[in-house]
Parts: C-alpha cells; sequence; structure tokens
C-alpha cells in the first residue's frame, strides 16, 4: 500500500501559518487516516483506531473515504492513478461484501466481507450508513469521467453496486423507510427513519434510484411527517426552520450534506441553506452562552456533535451535552460559519496542538473540564472534516454530486428547488 511521502506535509509545528496553509495541512493530515491507516486488504476506511477494530471497516466512513480520496487527487498529494487504484480496489472489496436486498451493513470485515454486528439485532443492512456510502461513490462516478478502461471500470462498477439497492423494500410496503433489516432478527429494530436529523440524504438516495425508487409520497408523510419535522422557534435570536430544539447534535447539517449542496435548496418544507446556517450558529451561540459552565467552552473553542468521551462514543448537543467538545463540529461547519470555524481551527491547532493534533489530524474531542483529551480517531468524523473544508474552499463534492442526473431526478421527484436544477 502507498503512503503519502511524509515529505509532502509540515511535520514541524511552525510559528504561524496562513488560512490557507493551514486548511490544506489539516486536511492532508486528516487524509492520511484514509489513505496511510486504511484497512489493507479492502482499502476501506477503519471505524477507529482501536486494537479491537483493526479489521472493522464502516460503510458510512468509507463513503466519506472516497470522497477524501478525490480531494487529494484534485490537491495532487496523490495521482488519480493511484485515485483510482484504491478505488477499485474498494469496489471490488464491495463487491463480495454480504448485502442484503443490496444495502450495506454498518460494519464490516475488512478481511472476509462479511457482516460485523454493530449491536445484538443490527447485524444486517443498515440504509443509512449505505447512504453515506452512496452519496461518496455517486460523486466518484462524476470525477473519474476519463474513457480509458480503469474509469470505465470504476463508473459501470458503481452504477452496477448502486442499481442493486432495494430502497423501496425498505419500506415494507409503508409511506416511510426503515433503518434496518436483519436476516436473523428481520424488522425487530423497527427504526423508522424519520426527520429531523442526519438522513435527509437517504430519502434523496431511495428517490434517484433508477431501478428501486420510492414515491414522493414517502418522503412527505414518512420523513417529513406531513409537516411534524418543522420547529420554527427561535434561538440565541435564530429561527430553526426544522428538528429538535437548538437543532441537535452538529452532525445533522454535516454528514447528509457531503455531497448535496444546501445552497439554495428547498422543498416546501424548509430552505435547507438556512436550516444548516441557523443549526450551527444556534450550537456556536450555545458554547458561548455556556449555560452549564463547562471549562473551555467559548468563541474559538466550541462545537456539540456525536464524539468520543474516554471510552465511549455520546451524542453531544445543547440538550445533552458533559462539556466535551468534538473537533469536527466546528470544523466541518465551514462552509457556514468560516470566521467562527477558522477561529476554532486555530485554537484547535495552535492552542492545542500538543494535545491533539496528531498524524491523522486532529483527535476525535477534548474536555477541559476534566482534562481529557481523546487519543482516537473515527472515520466519520475524519472524514466530514476534510469534506465540508473542501466544500467551503472550492465546492469539489458539491459540484460532483449534484451534477448527477440521478441525483437530479430525485430531487425534481421529490419537489426540491436548487441552482443546479437549472443548469
Amino acid at each position: 500500500m502507498s503512503t503519502i511521502s511524509k515529505n509532502k506535509i509540515q511535520e514541524s509545528k511552525p510559528e504561524r501559518l496562513s488560512d490557507e496553509a493551514l486548511l490544506e495541512l489539516v486536511q492532508q493530515r486528516t487524509f492520511r487516516y484514509f489513505w496511510d491507516f486504511a484497512e489493507p486488504n479492502s482499502g476501506m476506511a477503519r471505524e477507529r483506531n482501536r486494537d479491537t477494530f483493526q479489521n472493522v471497516v464502516t460503510t458510512g466512513g468509507s463513503g466519506f473515504g472516497v470522497m477524501a480520496i478525490i480531494v487529494a487527487a484534485e490537491r495532487k498529494w496523490i495521482t488519480r492513478v493511484e485515485a483510482a487504484a484504491r478505488i477499485k480496489q474498494i469496489l471490488s472489496f464491495l463487491s463480495g461484501a454480504d448485502q442484503y436486498h443490496g444495502a450495506f451493513a454498518h460494519w464490516i470485515d475488512g478481511n472476509t466481507g462479511k457482516t460485523v454486528p454493530f449491536s445484538k439485532k443490527d447485524n444486517g443492512a443498515d440504509l443509512v450508513e449505505t447512504s453515506f456510502l452512496f452519496q461518496g461513490l455517486l460523486a466518484v462516478r462524476q470525477y473519474f469521467s476519463k474513457r480509458n478502461e480503469e474509469e470505465k471500470w470504476i463508473r459501470e462498477e458503481i452504477t452496477r453496486l448502486w442499481e442493486q439497492v432495494n430502497w423501496d423494500w425498505f419500506t415494507r410496503g409503508e409511506n416511510v423507510l426503515y433503518w434496518h433489516w436483519s436476516p436473523d432478527h428481520q424488522w425487530k429494530m423497527n427504526l423508522k427513519i424519520e426527520g429531523y436529523n442526519e438522513a435527509l440524504i437517504t430519502y434523496i438516495l431511495a428517490a434517484a434510484s433508477p431501478q428501486h425508487a420510492i414515491s414522493k409520497n414517502v418522503y412527505d408523510e414518512g420523513w417529513a411527517r406531513n409537516g411534524d419535522m418543522k420547529n420554527g422557534k427561535v434561538f440565541y435570536h435564530m429561527k430553526l426552520p426544522l428538528g429538535p430544539d437548538f437543532g441537535g447534535p452538529l452532525f445533522f447539517a454535516h454528514f447528509g450534506f457531503a455531497g448535496l449542496d444546501p445552497r439554495g435548496l428547498k422543498d416546501r418544507f424548509a430552505d435547507y441553506g438556512k436550516q444548516n446556517l441557523a443549526h450551527v450558529k444556534i450550537n456556536y451561540r450555545y458554547c458561548i452562552d455556556n449555560p452549564s459552565g463547562f471549562k473551555g467552552y467559548g468563541k474559538e473553542s466550541w462545537g456539540l456533535s456525536a464524539c468520543d468521551y474516554k471510552k465511549r462514543y455520546y451524542e453531544q448537543s445543547p440538550l445533552k451535552e458533559n462539556g466535551t467538545i468534538c473537533c469536527s463540529a466546528a470544523l466541518a461547519s465551514m462552509p457556514y460559519t468560516p470566521k467562527e470555524s477558522m477561529a476554532a481551527l486555530r485554537y484547535f491547532y495552535e492552542g492545542l496542538g500538543d494535545k491533539i493534533f496528531g498524524e491523522y489530524g486532529f483527535t476525535d474531542s477534548f474536555n477541559q473540564t476534566h482534562n481529557w483529551y481523546a487519543d482516537s480517531y473515527l472515520a466519520i468524523n475524519q472524514g466530514i472534516t476534510v469534506l465540508m473544508i473542501e466544500n467551503y474552499r472550492t465546492g469539489l463534492l458539491w459540484n460532483l454530486f449534484m451534477k448527477d442526473p440521478d441525483i437530479k431526478n430525485g430531487l425534481l421527484k421529490l419537489g426540491f428547488e436548487s441552482p443546479w436544477l437549472i443548469k
């Protein structure tokens, strides 16, 4: 497996970097997680840097990982040929991995392709993780557009896998999608995918499917709950269109929008650019307000999302927090709040870098109230950091994903407006 030459990356911490140089450094160092630390047999993203997860690869994190590979190729950290070879390795692995009506499990054994249970009853299909994977693969399909045999094979293999996912089957004949299905426990988890959370992308992909699409009624009645996902309250002088009070964890504004461009994206329920901006600003202002009095919160240290705290993974939000700042929460908000996110980036790097900046970028999180700093990296948070910074800098992933003809058809079918639909 080729690795990024370390002489290409600034190893020592200079006195002061420009904003562009700092963004480049953080993206490139974080990309190493998906290149140097990839699971060697599959090329997929390991779930996290723990010995117990050595061979466990993550479906959603790998969706972000293949997008990070595109970023790396565009920024010349790796060659296009190297990028294509890694994508071919990943696609070959996925073709032989366990699938359930075309969908993949949350975790997969990188050696065997067999499902690794995420929990006792979650040992089959995970439709939301599958959607994060295909958000990435469809962007890859757009990127590798040359006529040579390697890139043609990549496009055709992604199309084959994409057309196999039976999204409509996951409705169980109802007007809603279900998150999980298990060959042993069938539908016993019984978790409907209802808004508002990170899964808007799941419904858009399900509507965009060329072979197994859902109807608009499934979106309106299942996801939007006929408008019941609306909020409309005001927090810190910001009206929040959708979702729980204070917006919930920040990954709602990130994971499904790595490819899906929220700028000017509207349906009858919300303007998603305004939704995400309000969500991030409310989270930012809550951290400044700091009603629980946690140490370290402020204008340069903010961002509540799902992340590690000690040996557990927690969902942090204004309604449920323990003082833990998630590094990717502020950094992946760069397209929405560039000034505030850059201030956080500088503090994380210049103020805390000796504690949290390492081989694969920033570690997952820190809690200054308890003087605790993570040594862990989590694929999905590392990935979204690379991607959303890139969308802020160039719009690369948004430009690729939104040009996909299937995605345009799905958005139109669901009644969306977007500048991409009139180009």
